[in-house]
């Protein structure tokens, strides 16, 4: 590989889904099959475990470098789960919480966004209210039909596996950062 073709990203997505992802300034995340597998596992002391993509939380350090905020929206609540967005360094969250659209909207209002500056990934029913009221909404490959239908785009990769990330990449994209950033990286 030379030092010209290191500099273009291999990385595309057609252009009317870029055109359509521009002015994002969030996203919203739900949790269990989007940054997990959505399998649930427990310990023998009934203390949930939880296993997280390392691409996927480096798209999301991405996107804060970038000046797109990732947040959380979740109907569950986990030790494991808080540890990670900790570590990752995504503040605003809202955690057992079954209506969607109500928690997003108020971290709407705690940035002073709008919907037409979200963007959402959720895997089924709980998630829609929520998606359909972004500007942009993403579903991961194994997501329930009804919610992959109602999407504008569809990862490739599975929740848990990759799919955060590639929103992320497209986010990147969208707002002109990604070249930048993968600049960055190659030093």
């Amino acid at each position: 590989m030379t030092v010209e073709s290191g500099m273009v990203p291999h990385l595309q997505f057609p252009v009317e889904l870029l055109l359509q992802a521009q002015g994002i300034r969030v996203a919203f995340f739900d949790v269990d099959g989007v940054l997990t597998d959505g399998g649930l596992l427990f310990s023998e002391q009934g203390e949930s475990l939880k296993r997280f993509n390392t691409l996927d939380g480096h798209g999301l350090k991405l996107l804060q470098k970038a000046g797109i905020t990732p947040a959380v929206v979740t109907g569950r609540d986990s030790k494991p789960l808080r540890l990670r967005l900790l570590a990752l360094g995504i503040t605003h969250a809202r955690f057992g919480t079954e209506d969607k659209g109500p928690a997003a909207l108020e971290i709407l209002q705690e940035l002073s966004l709008e919907w037409r500056q979200a963007a959402a990934m959720g895997d089924d029913w709980p998630d829609l209210a929520m998606m359909r009221r972004c500007a942009f909404a993403c579903a991961p490959a194994n997501a329930h039909g009804e919610v992959r239908s109602r999407a504008h785009h569809v990862t490739r990769a599975f929740g848990g596996a990759g799919a955060v990330r590639e929103l992320c990449d497209l986010l990147l994209m969208a707002s002109g950062h990604y070249s930048a950033l993968l600049r960055g990286s190659l030093g």
